[in-house]
């Protein structure tokens, strides 16, 4: 896979079975410089670490869509979000392991979403390759990958 591409499957979560499975989490808050057909610009605050990300629309047909992302100073970040767009985001992100493909790691995230999204619950998974086989946990529902609505940028 090329540097800076993600490929990712995004599913509902149909219990909080998961929350027993995970090994850490992280607070988010997150929200948006840029919301373009084709492109978005993310300011992001998990726990106390801070990032800037830019990601694209679908490189060609599938799943690979390019990702960049670089730290970025706490403060900076905290000051930038005044100048996000409106909608800013807040989640709880639980990391569950999934098991290891061709001896590279795994792992699902699963966001719980708070405040105006309260009660929506998403889980993805990044993989290595668009066709990369992957095991289904009990907890995960119907798949939404590709769905604009589900993607944190349109929320």
């Amino acid at each position: 896979m090329p540097k800076n591409t993600e490929i990712e499957r995004k599913f509902l979560v149909t219990s909080d079975a998961f929350k027993a499975q995970a090994t850490g989490s992280h607070e988010i808050t997150q929200a948006y410089l840029c919301k373009e057909p084709g492109k978005t610009i993310r300011l992001r605050i998990r726990d106390t670490r801070a990032f800037l990300t830019i990601k694209s629309a679908q490189l060609r047909e599938g799943l690979a869509k390019f990702e960049w992302e670089k730290e970025i100073d706490l403060a900076d970040a905290r000051e930038m979000l005044a100048i996000c767009l409106p909608g800013e985001i807040h989640k709880t992100r639980y990391i569950i392991p999934a098991p290891p493909y061709e001896g590279e790691p795994r792992c699902w995230e699963v966001d719980v979403f708070h405040d105006r999204l309260n009660g929506l619950v998403l889980a993805e998974i990044e993989l290595g390759d668009e066709h990369e086989p992957f095991t289904r946990p009990s907890w995960l529902g119907e798949e939404v990958t590709g769905q604009p609505q589900y993607y944190n940028a349109n929320m």
